[in-house]
């Protein structure tokens, strides 16, 4: 019975992965100036700041449309190991510990895109048939 609702459940989960990654894009571009700064206090240049707006603001309208999903969701999930470790890990830290953790468990959910695609509600799947 399930294994019907599975293409509302895979639409469902990227609905609800890119209610994270495209706000953060947004907000990025809104408070710009600061993201850049708070960037450069820890050692990531804030050059880089339009490439982090593209990936998550891209990356999550790629996923919520399910466009090149699986490619996308690897990029993703990498994204989010790689700002864990420079943002979030500090083992001293409780809530930055809670937040290093939050985007470890976001990359296993990607990785999960990354397994099984976008489902039957995507753009994937209906270039596949065409």
């Amino acid at each position: 019975m399930l294994e019907k609702l599975n293409p509302l459940f895979d639409l469902a989960g990227r609905i609800f992965i890119a209610i994270l990654f495209v706000p953060a894009g947004i907000s990025k571009i809104t408070g710009y100036s600061g993201t850049a700064g708070y960037m450069e206090s820890v050692g990531v240049p804030g050059i880089l700041l339009p490439l982090v707006i593209l990936v998550e603001l891209g990356g999550g309208l790629a996923i919520l449309a399910g466009w090149q999903t699986r490619i996308v969701a690897f990029l993703l999930a990498g994204f989010c190991l790689v700002s864990a470790l420079i943002f979030h890990y500090q083992p001293a830290e409780q809530m930055q510990m809670i937040l290093f953790m939050k985007n470890i468990a976001i990359a296993g959910g990607l990785l999960f895109l990354v397994a099984n695609g976008a489902g039957a509600y995507s753009l994937d799947a209906r270039l596949k048939k065409d």
